[in-house]
């Protein structure tokens, strides 16, 4: 059974995020609100938590599921990080940028996708998605859309979406749609230079800066 809870018209947050968690450690897909869109959420160390993400969405696996997490402690602990990525977080997270690193020893065997060796991290910045987060392990998350769909920016097109796929949507008044809201931006650090995968929030300038200063400390 599905429940719907609605944080501005008279459920509570901690509630919310209460009954959230709980499904979400019971197997169960939960949508909640980001800075960015509404994502919808599994457990990442559950596989089958992440085959219901991919089979809910219709998602091919070679598009592999980012990572949330409360903290950037928590978020760094699952990948190798280096001065670029420390350096990063303590810029932009909580944030709307995701990093993609290569995985560590505790994030090694999650059934994230096709791409065994790298994972993408982020750490929110909205109330609710850091109420839930503080409460779970680490969630895989991504826009709550079918694949190839613009994100749902309503209840009801998120229950149309995903149904009785979703054990829990926590939803706030206000549509939540991609125009108003630059997704999160994706930087790859897994090479020697970093690369911006795609364009968002968080400018490439910007992070050109933070890694700059952060080569010329290492070297200083």
């Amino acid at each position: 059974m599905t429940t719907v809870f609605d944080v501005a018209h008279g459920d509570q947050p901690r509630e919310a995020a209460e009954a959230a968690a709980e499904a979400l450690l019971a197997g169960l897909l939960v949508v909640f609100p980001t800075e960015t869109v509404y994502g919808i959420a599994g457990v990442a160390a559950d596989p089958d938590a992440t085959a219901g993400l991919f089979a809910a969405k219709r998602r091919p696996s070679g598009l592999a599921l980012p990572v949330m997490a409360a903290s950037a402690e928590a978020a760094l602990e699952l990948a190798k990080s280096d001065g670029r990525a420390r350096a990063l977080a303590r810029a932009f997270w909580p944030g709307p940028l995701t990093m993609v690193l290569p995985r560590s020893a505790r994030s090694g065997r999650w059934s994230l996708g096709d791409q065994p060796d790298t994972i993408g991290l982020r750490v929110p910045d909205h109330p609710v998605a850091q109420a839930i987060l503080s409460r779970t392990p680490p969630l895989a998350v991504t826009s709550a859309n079918l694949s190839g769909f613009a994100p749902a920016a309503t209840l009801e097109e998120l229950q149309g979406a995903f149904g009785d796929a979703v054990g829990v949507f926590v939803v706030q008044p206000e549509p939540l749609r991609q125009e108003d809201n630059p997704p999160s931006t994706v930087v790859d650090l897994t090479g020697a230079e970093a690369r911006v995968a795609r364009a968002g929030n968080v400018k490439q300038d910007a992070i050109a800066e933070v890694i700059r200063h952060a080569q010329g400390e290492g070297t200083g």
